[in-house]
């Protein structure tokens, strides 16, 4: 996988604008009624990266994040935000905020995963890039702590505890995450004069699997 481990300048992308894409496809049947089926298992997040230059020297700044990254070839970390936690924006994260897994007296790998829901229905989105330093973990109720109890894998989003939690065992985390994106233009269209005239650059960004 073509991805650097390098965040998209925190500054440039406070006030960015963006967020989840949903892909439907919906037919229209001879009585009126609708047939709707999507593709995507999850949802994909698009930004527009230019919404946040505020001088010159953020351009040069872009440009040179862009020309490390090759265009479009390799991939970055993006902090969205609006949603960069795993509690609510005004929060700070707790090792409680997100059920994780349940544990079988075997398995001792578990993926971070943020949950949206909305009535009966919820949404587990995987977090695969969390912020270095940041995950919480707890297995029933109690608080475990890094480097004694698990280890995380920052490239995957992966927690490895040092002994499987026991059968029934609630498994939980709480964490601040980035976005895997890559630039989705393989050109960037920059004039002193128009950002001089306040227009601003359109320069998008789309989230990758990784």
């Amino acid at each position: 996988m073509n991805f650097h481990e390098v965040r998209f300048p925190a500054s440039l992308s406070f006030g960015s604008a963006g967020g989840p894409e949903r892909r439907t496809e919906i037919v229209t049947l001879a009585n009126g009624h609708e047939e709707r089926n999507s593709p995507w298992a999850g949802s994909r997040r698009r930004y527009d990266a230019g919404v946040g230059m505020r001088s010159l020297d953020d351009i040069e700044t872009l440009v040179a994040f862009f020309e490390a990254r090759h265009g479009q070839l390799f991939g970055f970390r993006w902090k969205d935000w609006t949603d960069f936690k795993s509690c609510a924006p005004s929060g700070s994260p707790a090792f409680d905020d997100q059920v994780i897994g349940t544990g079988d007296g075997k398995q001792a790998r578990f993926q971070l995963c943020k949950s949206y829901g909305s009535g009966a229905q919820a949404y587990c989105r995987e977090i695969t890039k969390p912020v270095e330093g940041s995950v919480l973990l707890g297995v029933a109720g109690d608080s475990l702590v890094e480097g004694v109890h698990f280890a995380v894998d920052y490239t995957t989003g992966q927690v490895t505890l040092d002994d499987a939690p026991a059968e029934g065992a609630v498994v939980t985390a709480g964490f601040e995450f980035d976005v895997p994106v890559r630039f989705d233009t393989g050109r960037l269209e920059l004039s002193m004069r128009s950002f001089a005239a306040g227009e601003i650059p359109h320069v998008p960004v789309v989230e990758v699997r990784v």
